[in-house]
């Protein structure tokens, strides 16, 4: 009888300890049981990033088991970080993975951030520059990139334009401080620029390089891994970016809440701006792509080849080997 009632009490404790087991919320993984990341940004926090840091704030990281650390480039910018095994993801463009690609540097494209180029050119309204033609006898100011100059050439081309547009290098000069001096337009990303002319009361004209020609509708930023890591690691890329498109899914549809968050993460920047470029950006994002991050390869291809025919790609360039969606949620 003894044996019995040890048996029946050593069910009944196996019994409790299970219906406690079930009762049990379930355990967040500890930082010991993350996969640490780094991301590196192109340039210091902005609309551009904020998918990023929403995933962060609302823990789509942490779900996905990654201790993600988000940094800003320093003297290295981020393609290179990548390239190096630095860093394991980065920002960057799609013309800089192209030039990359062609000096056999092995990164990839993973993810657009935005769906279609928000960047303009663009002038105060009082130097009349509505359209192309009228930037003939105009002074751009621009950071000296090779692309930007082979596409003003080729739009004064283009339009048979009899006086030249003098070109300029002004680097990372104001944009506000030099239309207001030496320059008659510039080159802008409008989130961040134009909104801050809105802020300032400052009318502009702009012209979207989208609106120009479908080709120079290319992606701008773009995420970007290196193409033997990513090879070994498919399934941190896939986790990371299930919650980066998550991020921008929600930056997409809250944009006031999302940038509360950048700035939480970066309160050196003008709350203004962040929250008047967000409210700008809100559904750009995915826009009119099957889902957030795709890469179309007519996209890589049309830009590519402009810039063969330029004269700034030695050989012809393969658009579908420089990008993949193969790790994005659909």
């Amino acid at each position: 009888m003894k044996k019995l009632a040890l048996i029946v009490l050593a069910v009944m404790l196996v019994f409790s300890l299970a219906a406690c087991a079930d009762t049990q919320e379930p355990q967040e993984p500890t930082d010991a049981e993350l996969d640490q990341v780094t991301v590196v940004l192109d340039w210091v926090p902005n609309v551009n990033h904020t998918g990023l840091y929403v995933a962060e704030a609302n823990g789509y990281f942490a779900e996905q088991g990654l201790d993600v650390e988000i940094i800003q480039p320093g003297d290295n910018y981020a393609l290179q970080l990548v390239a190096a095994g630095q860093a394991e993801f980065g920002v960057s463009y799609q013309e800089e993975v192209t030039f990359a690609r062609e000096a056999d540097i092995p990164v990839i494209s993973i993810a657009a951030v935005i769906q279609h180029n928000t960047s303009c050119f663009a002038a105060p309204k009082e130097n009349n520059i509505r359209t192309i033609a009228d930037f003939a006898g105009k002074t751009y100011g621009g950071w000296g990139g090779e692309v930007e100059e082979a596409l003003i050439n080729y739009l004064v081309e283009s339009e048979g334009l009899s006086d030249p547009v003098e070109i300029i290098n002004i680097g990372s000069a104001d944009f506000f401080a030099a239309t207001e001096t030496n320059v008659d337009f510039s080159w802008i990303y409008y989130a961040t620029t134009g909104v801050e002319a809105e802020l300032r009361g400052v009318e502009l004209d702009t012209i979207y390089l989208k609106d120009i020609d479908p080709a120079f509708d290319y992606y701008t930023p773009v995420l970007v891994a290196e193409e033997s890591w990513l090879a070994d690691n498919g399934d941190i890329a896939e986790r990371f970016l299930a919650a980066v498109s998550k991020g921008y899914q929600f930056a997409d549809s809250n944009p006031e809440e999302a940038a509360d968050m950048l700035l939480a993460a970066s309160p050196e920047s003008s709350e203004d701006l962040i929250k008047a470029g967000q409210e700008w950006m809100a559904g750009q994002y995915q826009d009119d792509a099957p889902y957030w991050g795709y890469q179309d390869e007519t996209i890589w291809q049309d830009f590519a080849d402009w810039l063969y025919e330029r004269g700034l790609l030695e050989e012809e360039f393969d658009g579908a080997a420089a990008f993949t969606n193969e790790y994005l949620p659909q």
